[in-house]
């Protein structure tokens, strides 16, 4: 089918998006998560053929397992379905309103979007989550998905406009750009007529080429070099466990720490401890002049390494003198993603807190936790970087926008 084609079905399915209750989304999405169960087998089936297809390339691990599925990862897709139809519905929220003196009422409400278009990569499981946080918000998504995944991600499409359709909703709020060559992600740039924001969900040369070339508008879901902060007085073995979760629990991903920076303080108790318990993970490490003496076996970081979205076992470390060395490096060479700080020093968290510009910053927890489902939305869109309309895990009122409704009883302006 013509990508233009596909514009002006999602656009026509979106106007009837608009007119469903919340009841029948909600219907719609647990039918949709209950055929994702009893189809499982189907999408096995073409999750196996994109599994073979990347090995046959020497796609690296790392990234078999963002695109690998199980009966597992297809139950956790069908309970973020389950999960979004149980939150509130934000459509037709009113945020504000107001009596002006002249009688007239003014109330700012919730409305969608319209169509949404999302570009992305490997990742299968974007493909229901996507649908379930457009469709319980009452907007048609067109996606367009990269070519290691695209048998996964046409199964789970079928599957989901089927269950659409039995629900007597429109299945054409759901599209798939089954083309997945450079062009059709082109084309989806400069569909604005019919395209409201397009979002794009991969690596840095997918975000900046979508960024400088669309002319719909973009909600930029950055890249993920996290950092992990090792304070003064930070606990030695909690540093250990964040780091060890943050890094090697899935290294796929951009909530995962990329860099570890250690006040030099606790550089002699902390950095043999971090390495010891990462090489066991067989995790390669990068370090400073100073790290390295500490710990010799690793290798000698460059400046490319600071700024690193490594997505594989590989991690930079850096020793600095203060806090404010460390938020300055940290507010230098991250990606304003997800960075935390390990420290038993309300003031020195406060001040982290306070002064690292990124969507998400924590104390004294992994940056795993960067997730909309681990935030309560039931799944989330992306994770935006950007700092207008939204930042940071994107839920159910990130895909709204408002409008103001203003009622009346014959006024006219003098």
């Amino acid at each position: 089918m013509d990508i233009l084609d596909l514009g002006k079905r999602a656009r026509a399915a979106s106007f009837k998006m608009g007119r469903l209750s919340s009841t029948q989304k909600n219907n719609c999405l647990e039918a949709s998560a209950q055929l994702l169960l009893s189809c499982s087998d189907e999408i096995l089936e073409a999750n196996r053929l994109d599994i073979a297809a990347a090995r046959e390339k020497g796609t690296p691990e790392s990234m078999i397992d963002r695109l690998a599925l199980s009966r597992d990862r297809i139950a956790q897709m069908a309970d973020g379905l389950i999960q979004v139809a149980g939150l509130k519905d934000p459509i037709g929220e009113t945020i504000y309103s107001a009596i002006r003196p002249n009688g007239l009422e003014i109330c700012q409400k919730r409305v969608p979007i319209g169509v949404i278009g999302i570009i992305y990569e490997s990742r299968p499981n974007v493909t229901a989550d996507s649908f379930g946080l457009c469709f319980k918000t009452g907007n048609a998504v067109i996606l367009r998905g990269g070519s290691d995944a695209i048998n996964s991600n046409l199964a789970i499409v079928k599957i989901l406009r089927k269950a659409a359709a039995g629900s007597g909703c429109p299945e054409d709020a759901l599209q798939i750009v089954s083309d997945t060559g450079h062009e059709t992600a082109r084309a989806m740039m400069k569909m604005n007529r019919y395209i409201d924001v397009l979002i794009p969900r991969g690596g840095a040369g997918l975000i900046a080429s979508v960024v400088e070339n669309s002319t719909v508008p973009v909600i930029e879901t950055g890249t993920g070099n996290c950092h992990v902060y090792v304070d003064e007085s930070a606990d030695i073995d909690m540093a250990v466990r964040i780091i060890i979760n943050s890094k090697t629990q899935r290294t796929g991903v951009c909530n995962a720490c990329e860099s570890i920076v250690i006040h030099r303080a606790a550089a002699d108790r902390a950095l043999p401890a971090i390495a010891e318990a990462l090489s066991e993970k067989n995790c390669e490490l990068r370090g400073d002049e100073a790290s390295r003496k500490i710990w010799p076996d690793m290798k000698a970081a460059v400046e490319e390494d600071w700024g690193k979205e490594y997505l594989d076992l590989i991690a930079s470390v850096k020793i600095v003198d203060s806090l404010d060395e460390a938020i300055e490096h940290i507010n230098r060479y991250h990606t304003g993603h997800s960075d935390t700080i390990v420290t038993n020093d309300y003031s020195n968290a406060r001040r982290f807190l306070d002064e690292i510009d990124s969507a998400a910053v924590y104390v004294n927890a992994s940056t795993r936790f960067t997730d909309g489902n681990e935030f309560g939305f039931g799944a989330e869109i992306g994770i935006s970087t950007q700092k207008l309309h939204a930042r940071g895990p994107m839920g159910l009122r990130e895909l709204t926008t408002t409008k103001y409704v203003i009622y009346g009883n014959g006024q006219i302006r003098e």
